[in-house]
């Protein structure tokens, strides 16, 4: 899996599982924040090097939309790692942690659907967006419009709830086929992108703050634990 070097009117709410002021069930083991993998990673360098902006001569949205695009092509790839045990028997709603995620539609119908229905959902709408030309301009002095900001802010919302489903309901899966650091790499690469732009609200991510302040936070030397390339 690379590193990046550098729905239409679909809206998400949340719903903790808790409900008429009862306390949450309490939480699962996190295995993905067991030392053994959280040190798995596959490169050495600080990521807030590498989502920060090169230069002022590349504009910022050009910038955002390179990095949007990547990440949505990376996600996918890992999602599709672990899709098959991904099904509507295995994830009746589309969970991580405490957190339950519906769709409302255009007409405001919210609707609970499997995880797999959802990340379809996702991928979908976002395939869409950054393959339209109006929205995600790839020729030389089309202006992008006046709503990209916040198109591309809904787009990382929407990864983040696929990555941290990942983590929740298929990191088993994840570690048999040996690809717990590139998942790690990329969770965490994405993480400080979008913190680097205020891209997703804080109260969004906090969810899984534990695992990003672990794998956002540069290893010691000599403590990192590849992974080989086959």
């Amino acid at each position: 899996m690379g590193v990046l070097v550098c729905c239409d009117c679909f809206f998400y709410r949340k719903s903790k599982t808790k409900s008429n002021g009862k306390k949450a069930p309490a939480e699962e083991k996190k295995h993905y924040m067991e030392p053994e993998y959280t040190k798995v990673r596959v490169v050495d360098f600080d990521l807030k090097d590498l989502v920060s902006l090169p230069t002022k001569e590349i504009d910022l949205n050009e910038w955002l939309a390179s990095n949007t695009t990547t990440f949505f092509n990376l996600i996918n790839l890992q999602y599709s790692t672990i899709s098959e045990f991904c099904t509507g028997d295995t994830c009746q709603a589309m969970t991580a942690c405490n957190t339950i995620y519906y769709w409302y539609d255009e007409r405001g119908k919210k609707t609970k659907c499997t995880a797999p229905q959802y990340v379809d959902l996702v991928m979908t709408f976002v395939q869409k967006l950054v393959t339209d030309e109006e929205i995600f301009p790839t020729k030389y002095g089309k202006d992008f419009p006046n709503s990209f900001e916040s198109l591309v802010k809904k787009v990382c919302r929407y990864l983040f709830h696929v990555l941290a489903h990942i983590y929740w309901a298929h990191f088993k899966e994840t570690v048999a086929l040996e690809l717990q650091g590139h998942l790690n790499t990329l969770y965490a690469h994405f993480i400080v992108f979008v913190r680097e732009f205020n891209l997703v609200e804080p109260k969004e991510t906090c969810i899984m703050d534990d695992l990003s302040e672990v794998l956002c936070t540069p290893l010691p030397p000599h403590s990192h634990n590849h992974v080989t390339e086959r």
